[in-house]
């Protein structure tokens, strides 16, 4: 009984969330700052959505509808990018339900990962994941953490050349084997990489993001709260003024800003099962952007904290 009325009470704030969202307006911050992808020139939004916990919520039904909830508050905001993976738990499938529940938007970049130690594997792993989100074809796949990278990287660049995924990519998390993901970067014909960076985690900056814009390579950026434990060291903590100056209104929009400023990235992707999230952070993408001296500001100010 206690169940069903939570799920009840679950299911109404649902629907009033859904029914606040405002179109125009948060479309139009969303689509305002977008990055180039230099093999093709398509425009990407700079703030996409992670999957990573977030939409690992199995079969329940109402849970699901609240990632659908976010799912179409991000679209509507102008997000695109959706990104998973097979070791994301129920994830692909839930993205797949809310793909179906939202009519599949024309708007979304599906990306997804590799991830199992058997290159023999990979195809059958990357349809199953197809299969999941319920979609023609996943327009990024990359390979997850470097796992069989090699194996992997031959597959997908086949994939790509007989047009059954668009981009092709690696991804490391948390600066893990930095040296062997330049390498693999200085040898392989990528369109992304994908990497962990924020205001207090910028090892990337040094060596990793120059090479990828030396290199004509799109950057996504992953864990850009450190998995909310950014944010939570900044709760109660106030707000510079000055973080107006950058178009700032939160702790949140704050680090995403100094993120998708940088000139070598070119989308970042906080995960949240949260649609008032959702929208404040795919509003982050709109101008003002920090400069180069606001976001040294920003990081002494982090510093100083």
């Amino acid at each position: 009984m206690m169940q069903a009325k939570r799920r009840t009470i679950l299911r109404s704030a649902l629907a009033a969330a859904a029914a606040t969202i405002p179109g125009k307006n948060w479309a139009q911050a969303g689509a305002s700052a977008r990055r180039p992808i230099p093999s093709s020139g398509e425009a990407l939004a700079r703030v996409g959505l992670g999957t990573w916990i977030t939409f690992n919520v199995g079969t329940d039904d109402v849970l699901r509808d609240q990632c659908a909830a976010v799912m179409r508050a991000f679209f509507q905001a102008g997000g695109q990018m959706i990104d998973s993976s097979p070791m994301y738990g129920s994830s692909q499938q839930v993205i797949g339900y809310g793909l179906r529940k939202l009519g599949r938007p024309a708007g979304l970049f599906a990306a997804d990962k590799v991830w199992t130690s058997s290159g023999q594997r990979g195809p059958t792993q990357i349809e199953q994941s197809r299969s999941a989100w319920g979609i023609p074809r996943f327009d990024l796949l990359q390979v997850h953490n470097l796992l069989a990278w090699e194996e992997h990287l031959r597959t997908l660049f086949a994939m790509k050349a007989a047009g059954q995924v668009r981009y092709v990519g690696i991804t490391t998390s948390e600066g893990r084997r930095h040296d062997l993901f330049e390498d693999i970067m200085r040898r392989q014909p990528l369109d992304f990489i994908q990497v962990t960076y924020n205001i207090v985690d910028r090892e990337v900056e040094e060596r990793i993001l120059p090479l990828a814009a030396n290199r004509g390579m799109r950057v996504i950026v992953n864990r850009p709260f450190q998995q909310g434990a950014l944010l939570r060291r900044l709760s109660g903590k106030r707000l510079p003024a000055w973080a107006a100056e950058a178009g700032a209104s939160s702790w949140a929009q704050f680090a995403l800003k100094f993120i998708i400023s940088h000139p070598a990235v070119t989308v970042a992707i906080p995960a949240t099962s949260q649609v008032p999230h959702v929208r404040e952070n795919v509003a982050a993408s709109a101008q003002p952007l920090p400069d180069s001296a606001m976001r040294q500001r920003m990081v002494s100010y982090m510093r100083d904290l």
